[in-house]
């Protein structure tokens, strides 16, 4: 009986220590150029060159297994996600900028590879509220290209910014 009370006991902690240890990975992009000319359109959709950057996206993803995919619900973010979504057969789960990273988030991608397409002011406002700390800036109103990589391990959290032409 104490053989088996403390192979109960070991596999439960080495379960334990593992789940402990998983890793959560985020991509985070902004949405591709948007068509600009009605000014006051406050939902675009992407124009050409950004409907070929969502495919460059896609084609840069290629090789990453997501889990989920999670866009706002704006015509130029979920067109930015959609070839990558496709490629993956993946629905896009839509999220709420005024509530990103909050604890229904967290637990709903603990462990798991993300890509969450936003906008210039609220993605890198994500990053610095996944990595707890003001350490990117909004990207410039031209600037599409930006790709955040937010790795967590436990309790170490890692972010690279990277430019993807």
């Amino acid at each position: 009986m104490k053989k088996f009370l403390f192979l109960f006991v070991f596999a439960l902690s080495l379960f334990c220590s593992c789940s402990s240890d998983e890793t959560t990975t985020y991509y985070l992009i902004r949405h591709a150029e948007k068509d600009r000319t009605d000014k006051t359109n406050k939902n675009p959709y992407l124009n050409d060159k950004g409907l070929e950057r969502a495919k460059k996206w896609a084609n840069r993803f290629k090789n990453i297994h997501f889990d989920a995919i999670y866009s706002t619900n704006y015509n130029r973010t979920l067109q930015t996600a959609t070839p990558t979504a496709k490629s993956k057969n993946l629905e896009i789960l839509k999220y709420n900028p005024n509530k990103m990273y909050d604890s229904i988030f967290q637990q709903e991608t603990k462990g798991k590879t993300v890509l969450v397409v936003g906008h210039s002011n609220t993605t890198p406002a994500f990053v610095n509220k996944i990595i707890e700390e003001k350490k990117y800036e909004d990207i410039d109103d031209h600037n599409n290209a930006n790709l955040y990589i937010v790795t967590i391990l436990g309790d170490k959290k890692t972010s690279v910014l990277e430019t993807v032409e």
